[in-house]
């Protein structure tokens, strides 16, 4: 959080973090932050009211794909937390305010709607549960048939073409280059944006070994990485880009979520969370959608 308030990836105008106490102990909390343009993925506009182009106090930071409320455990912790954000996003002048990438079947969400929210679905992040998996071979056998065999041709096709797939840290990697292909990448679907060169080298810099990169190189040519994140018990392929143009017959692509599986595993990792969109891949290739929803409200005027 700290290196997010150091280089914010998208327009934050300010962030604010919120404490709910109970007899002078805390019991929940939750950052919130205030953008210049609440819909930078451009997936609200659908579903809501809005440009796009509103401020909007939300719940954490876009970047994030995991909403919740750390500590809270009664329909009291959500009301005084939501509570607060009516206020807040009154007194700055938002136009609206609330959650976004809030899981579908969650308590928060259900805790939300009793509070007046709407829930509309925004977007799938895919996940792997990695428990009781040994090895990358076991990943690629909850694969449906034509993922299975993608993974192993693609594989064989990468081996022959002599790509060189390697983790490191962030200190150890160029981070330009890695941030230019993930912006190429992402310029693709229409988000071009959300990697900022500066702000994310010095993000991923500053995250330390809270985060690794995953480099494949076609001899000395950089065509794929993943930015991954690890908590406690989760390995975060979090941001990814690669060339569409390589010199053998295969795809990048494929060997970043291997490679993922396969340090996941090696660090103990209980989940892979394999970020949002491709939706096709990603269910053909062993992942499991988790649906996220948006629950936002209109900020009341301030008198």
């Amino acid at each position: 959080m700290r290196t997010y308030e150091r280089f914010p990836l998208t327009d934050i105008e300010s962030f604010s973090y919120f404490v709910v106490r109970d007899r002078g102990r805390a019991v929940a909390v939750l950052p919130v932050s205030l953008l210049r343009g609440l819909d930078p993925l451009r997936q609200l506009r659908a579903r809501y009211p809005v440009t796009g182009e509103e401020r909007g106090l939300l719940s954490h930071v876009w970047h994030c794909y995991d909403a919740w409320i750390p500590g809270a455990s009664t329909p009291a912790h959500v009301a005084a937390v939501t509570g607060a954000m009516c206020d807040l996003a009154r007194d700055l002048g938002a136009a609206w305010y609330g959650f976004v990438n809030v899981p579908a079947g969650s308590w928060l969400r259900e805790a939300l709607l009793a509070e007046g929210f709407p829930a509309h679905h925004i977007e799938d992040r895919y996940q792997v549960d990695l428990r009781g998996m040994t090895r990358v071979d076991d990943f690629i056998a909850g694969a449906r048939p034509t993922g299975r065999k993608n993974y192993r041709r693609n594989g064989r096709r990468a081996a022959d073409a002599g790509v060189r797939v390697r983790v490191a840290p962030p200190r150890d990697v160029d981070l330009a280059a890695v941030t230019a292909l993930c912006a190429a990448t992402s310029k693709r679907h229409g988000t071009g944006g959300y990697y900022p060169e500066e702000l994310f080298t010095g993000f991923v810099t500053a995250l330390g070994d809270a985060a690794c990169v995953i480099e494949i190189h076609e001899e000395e040519r950089l065509v794929g990485v993943a930015v991954s994140l690890r908590d406690r018990t989760r390995f975060h392929a979090w941001a990814c880009g690669v060339h569409y143009d390589v010199g053998g017959n295969y795809s990048p692509y494929p060997l970043l979520y291997t490679t993922s599986v396969a340090q996941a595993l090696a660090e103990g990792r209980d989940t892979l969370e394999g970020g949002r969109g491709n939706h096709v891949f990603k269910r053909r290739h062993g992942l499991t959608p988790l649906a996220l929803d948006a629950c936002l409200l209109p900020a009341r005027p301030a008198r």
